[in-house]
Formats: structure tokens, C-alpha cells, sequence
């Protein structure tokens, strides 16, 4: 019987096209462009990494003077940053930074340029879970003895080596040749959570060496720097005992007694701060953050998405209001034969599941039809945002949005047409038999 119904409302698209094409027409534009807007919330405020975001800290700590009513840094210190590394009690933690820095391939037909990398720990790789197609991350003895290993990304290595499996092989990385540990496959989480501040939205880094190698190395930090105070004296030394904030930390910590020995370790370490004259502010602002409070905290999703979502409800509401009455109007225009359908003895429960099925069907169609018009707002919103965005392809309709437009896309006709079908349902079928 659906079979048949669906026929039905093939036939009744064909009989009426043009009020037909119309409502198609309404329904598109309002899931199309409500779609848009539903694609951005869904990929920006979605979880990175949802199977570890509640093992994954990110750790806050307050060097900001006493009596400053501001929010505490959401990076950290050289001196903290270490002295955690020694010291703090996770199962796996990592430093990481941001640089640049010159590269230059052994492939004599290709000229150096300029590179965008990160500086991380060994621990870095396991716990964001970096997937490799060659070889793997380096060990903590890297780390702690400052050996010169780099991991490439797809990129770079199909850029450099063709795409072939680089392990061992050397690259010269501001006039020092680096070791090639591993290749990661493609890894973009979306929002980049283990470095917000230096844009959540942003592609990843074509490279990855020891953390350490950025002090040895004095490599050119690629990020946000803020200074608390004024750096005293000149030169690197003085930068790393300044109160300057310019390195992201993460802790993992599997269970909640983890967590809770780990932030008691970061209230005993702000007390021990407290007093050498450091860490002024109320010691309950050293905080950790497990990764979607980091992102709440930060703002990730902006607060435009939110209002461009209610505009994008409103618009698609008006549509609906308009296939409400197009619908309206093509089902008692069928009046007469409602009416002799009834005659016959038609039951009005079957009558009502034809034309529940008939407004499916206009939201089906609908539905692709809107599938079109949000891809093509997508495209556009992607030229607005710039390069960054274009490179990354991580505005896309996927399998989960392309279901929820369509289903959204028939529900919504469906609702938008109960009483449209109530009305052509209720028809006195006597008024049309006189006129037959």
C-alpha cells in the first residue's frame, strides 16, 4: 500500500506541477540554509576526540598579579611548563608549541621554503590517539637527550619523499639535519582542541620534533605570546624566566582519582609559588579542563553560530508557513475526488496516510533539492572564512548531516502538513457528489 500511495503522489506532482514545484522550491531553501548553519554547529562544537575528551586535561595555572580581575592565561610559562614535566603525576603529558622555521629538501629541484610546525613530547602521539602509515612516534629518551627526529604528515612526506615510506631518511630543518621517525596519516581534529588559542579552525602542522629542540634550537615560536610582566634583561635565557605564557599542556588522567591527585599536585606546586611571589590570585583559579570544558571555556563555537541558527529557524519556519498553505490549496483543490473516494467508501484513516505520504514525498524531494542549496552555502561560507578553511575541507556535508536534512526535510513537511490533510480528511463528501 505505501507503494501505491507513492505513486499516487508521483501522479498528483504530475497533475499539479507547478504549485507542486513551488512547495519543493520552499522546503529547499528553508532546509538548504538551515542545513548551513547546522553543518557549522555540528562540526565546530562537535567532540575531537570523543572515546579519551574525558581523559584529556588541559592545565590552567594563574600567574597574573594579585587584585587583576582578568582571566587567568590559557597557556603557560617555560618555568611551569618544566617544572610540571619533572614533577606532575599523569600517566602521559606533553608540551607543545607552535613554530616556523626553514626547510631545506635534499631534492636539489625543489628551493627551500618556510614550514609550519609543533614541538611536543613523545607522550604528544598516544594520547591524541596520531595515527601513523610509517613508522611511529619518537621515544621520551628523544625528549630528554635533544635528538634531532622529526615526524612528517602526509603532506610534506608525498611533497619530499613522493609518498614513500621515509623512516630513516634525513631532512635539513634550519641548518640541522633531523632523523624521519614516522608519517602520520591524515589527522585534522575539528576544532584543533590541543592548541585553541592559535586557531581552533586552523590545518595541522606539516612537522613534529622534540619539544626541547625549540629552546636548544631558539626556533621562531609561531603563536600567541602574552607577558605578564616585563621580561628582565635580554636574550633567551631572560625570555625563559620571564612571566611570558606561550606553551599549551595536556595531562591524561584515566580515572577520577587521577584527576583529583594531579589537580591536588597543581594546588600544592600554585602554594609553593604563592610563596616565592608568584601566583598572587586565588589558588582555585589553577584549574584543569578536560577537552569539551576547554572548549566551552574558550569560546570555540562563537556566539554568532547561535544567532545565525535562530535566523536560519526563522527562515525555514516561513517556508513552512508557506507550504502550509500551498498544501492547503492543492488538497481541497483534489476535493472533489476526496469526496467521491468517500462515496465509494473510502476510510478517512486511509485517506490520511495518502496524503501523509503525498507531503513525504514533497519533502523528499524537498530534501535533495536542499542538500543542493546547503552545499552551495557551504562552498560559500568556506571562500568567507579564507585559505585555511578551503585547504582543510572540514566544511562538508557528511553521511550524519545528509540523513538529518532529509529526515528533517520530510518530517518537517509532514508536521507543516497535518492540517492541510485534516481539512481535505473532513470534506462533507455529499457537497461534491451534487456537483459530479
Amino acid at each position: 500500500m505505501p507503494i501505491y500511495y507513492l505513486r499516487l503522489a508521483a501522479l498528483s506532482y504530475k497533475r499539479n506541477p507547478v504549485l507542486s514545484t513551488l512547495m519543493v522550491l520552499a522546503v529547499s531553501i528553508g532546509i538548504g540554509a538551515y542545513m548551513v548553519i547546522f553543518t557549522l554547529n555540528y562540526v565546530m562544537g562537535g567532540d575531537p576526540i570523543p572515546h579519551k575528551s574525558e581523559q584529556l586535561y588541559h592545565v590552567q595555572l594563574d600567574i597574573s598579579e594579585a587584585g587583576q580581575d582578568r582571566q587567568a592565561p590559557v597557556q603557560l610559562t617555560y618555568l611551569d611548563a618544566t617544572a610540571l614535566m619533572e614533577s606532575a603525576p599523569a600517566q602521559r603529558q606533553t608540551t607543545t608549541s607552535k613554530f616556523g622555521a626553514i626547510l631545506e629538501p635534499g631534492n636539489p629541484e625543489l628551493r627551500p621554503f618556510s614550514i609550519l610546525g609543533r614541538g611536543a613530547s613523545a607522550d604528544f602521539f598516544p594520547m591524541f590517539d596520531v595515527p601513523f602509515i610509517y613508522g611511529g612516534p619518537w621515544s621520551g629518551d628523544a625528549d630528554d637527550n635533544l635528538e634531532q627526529v622529526v615526524v612528517l604528515s602526509r603532506e610534506l612526506n608525498e611533497e619530499l619523499f613522493g609518498g614513500q615510506d621515509s623512516v630513516g631518511e634525513q631532512i635539513r630543518l634550519h641548518g640541522t639535519n633531523f632523523t624521519v621517525m614516522g608519517v602520520i596519516d591524515d589527522w585534522n581534529p575539528v576544532p584543533k582542541f590541543y592548541d585553541v588559542n592559535n586557531g581552533p579552525f586552523d590545518s595541522g602542522e606539516e612537522l613534529y620534533i622534540p619539544w626541547p629542540l625549540l629552546v636548544s634550537m631558539e626556533l621562531s615560536r609561531s603563536g600567541n605570546t602574552n607577558c605578564f610582566q616585563a621580561v628582565e634583561g635580554s636574550g633567551l635565557q631572560a625570555f625563559l624566566n620571564s612571566e611570558c605564557v606561550w606553551i599549551q599542556y595536556w595531562a591524561e588522567l584515566p580515572t577520577a582519582a587521577d584527576r583529583a591527585t594531579y589537580q591536588s599536585f597543581i594546588e600544592s606546586y600554585a602554594a609553593e609559588q604563592n610563596a616565592l611571589g608568584r601566583f598572587q590570585n586565588d589558588l582555585s583559579r589553577n584549574r584543569l579542563y578536560d577537552v569539551e570544558e576547554w572548549l566551552i571555556e574558550e569560546e570555540v563555537l562563537p556566539d554568532e553560530t547561535r544567532i545565525l541558527s535562530a535566523l536560519a529557524a526563522m527562515l525555514l519556519a516561513v517556508c513552512l508557513l508557506n507550504t502550509i498553505g500551498l498544501l492547503l490549496s492543492k488538497f481541497l483543490g483534489k476535493a472533489p475526488e476526496i469526496g467521491v473516494r468517500q462515496a465509494l467508501g473510502a476510510h478517512k484513516g486511509s485517506l490520511f496516510v495518502q496524503h501523509v505520504i503525498e507531503a513525504g514525498f514533497i519533502g523528499l524531494l524537498g530534501g535533495l533539492l536542499g542538500l543542493a542549496v546547503a552545499s552551495f552555502g557551504l562552498e560559500g561560507i568556506k571562500i568567507l572564512l579564507g585559505d585555511d578553511v578551503m585547504m582543510t575541507n572540514w566544511i562538508q556535508l557528511n553521511v550524519p548531516v545528509v540523513i538529518v536534512t532529509i529526515a528533517l526535510a520530510i518530517v518537517s513537511t509532514v508536521i507543516a502538513g497535518l492540517y492541510p490533510i485534516w481539512r481535505a480528511c473532513n470534506i462533507n463528501p455529499a457537497i461534491h457528489l451534487k456537483t459530479q
